[in-house]
């Protein structure tokens, strides 16, 4: 965790603030080299987990703030939301491995302005970056045609989907099924015990109206497929 510089002298400080909450050191280090390449922009502080990154914004507020979805703890779902209770005009941009057409809708509907892929190419990167803290906001064009049909109401209104009643956390346990990952590799992968795990899946195949452990398996990977093909 990197402390806040928020020195009135300092010759950097008309440069926008970006604050970056990522487990993984080496990315939140390429994403604070990338920002402070440009000279618009500077890292303000970075965290590792959500804990942090609440303590961080009640000592400074960056003017931007980017987030992973798979963090230990709090996820990213839920840090969007704890940080928009303390600073409710905060801008958000999502920086995930995980495939936008899993989470960009539901980043967004928890207040996030952005969702932008790891492996975006830096110029993609800070495109992202800029959008968000110029007050729009930002998820590639593929992304941006899908809710754009989601949300124009032509034709007949769809059903709920069922795996849009899960919790943020459920669905990221869900995720992480249709990947085919084993309990104990969704409790390594979210910092969580194996039997929150499988509280979790037992929650998920309720909501669904799953018989067993392999009907979720088998449905979370056509659920996946049918999100990557763009397609109900």
């Amino acid at each position: 965790m990197s402390k806040p510089n928020i020195d009135p002298d300092d010759p950097n400080s008309d440069k926008k603030k970006i604050a970056f909450v990522d487990d993984h050191t080496m990315l939140r280090d390429g994403l604070q080299k990338l920002v402070e390449s440009q000279p618009d922009l500077r890292c303000f502080w970075t965290a590792s987990n959500t804990q942090d990154a609440l303590q961080q914004l009640e000592q400074g507020k960056p003017d931007m703030l980017a987030v992973d979805i798979s963090l230990p703890g709090r996820n990213g779902l839920e840090l969007i939301k704890d940080a928009l209770a303390l600073h409710p005009d905060l801008p958000i941009l999502v920086i995930s491995m995980h495939d936008e057409s899993f989470y960009a809708q539901r980043v967004l509907k928890a207040g996030a302005r952005g969702y932008v892929m790891k492996d975006a190419e830096s110029t993609t990167l800070l495109q992202a970056i800029r959008n968000v803290l110029e007050g729009g906001r930002y998820v590639s064009p593929a992304m941006s045609a899908q809710i754009m049909e989601a949300f124009s109401g032509r034709g007949a209104a769809r059903p709920v989907d069922g795996v849009q009643r899960l919790s943020d956390r459920e669905f990221e346990v869900f995720q992480l099924i249709s990947e085919g990952k084993s309990t104990q590799q969704i409790g390594d992968a979210l910092n969580i015990s194996v039997k929150t795990v499988e509280v979790h899946r037992a929650h998920i195949r309720e909501k669904l109206k799953l018989e067993d452990g392999a009907s979720v398996l088998r449905y979370a990977v056509r659920w996946a497929e049918r999100q990557k093909l763009g397609t109900d």
